[in-house]
């Protein structure tokens, strides 16, 4: 399941995901909070702190992720994905190759770093 991270900066969005994730936590829960955020601020801060493997994550929830970084592309200003896996943090640094705005990978250790950068309060 996906729920939002509450209590978070103003200029950004942040979600949790444990256990499986399916099509409808993206449709539900991500999808219409990022909407919102980016009709507000008129660009996306976006944080995703994983607390499950991403094998639990449906081939919907892939296609529904996917789908919700194109309809916003130019959107996209920084987004982090808070992960223990090394591998899935250098996959998130890798991105801001490929994508428009800034990608950053961070442990849980530093959740904290990860919405400050987020939400613009940091440079990290």
């Amino acid at each position: 399941m996906i729920t939002q991270i509450e209590n978070l900066p103003e200029t950004m969005v942040g979600f949790k995901a444990s256990g499986d994730i399916t099509e409808k936590d993206f449709t539900n829960v991500v999808m219409p909070k990022v909407a919102e955020q980016i009709q507000k601020t008129g660009k996306l801060n976006y944080m995703l702190v994983l607390e499950t493997p991403i094998s639990h994550f449906t081939a919907g929830a892939w296609f529904k992720d996917a789908i919700m970084g194109i309809k916003h592309l130019s959107k996209w200003n920084r987004a982090a994905i808070v992960s223990d896996v090394e591998g899935i943090r250098k996959f998130t640094d890798m991105f801001s190759i490929i994508m428009h705005g800034e990608f950053k990978g961070f442990d849980h250790n530093h959740l904290q770093d990860a919405i400050d950068w987020t939400s613009g309060k940091s440079e990290y």
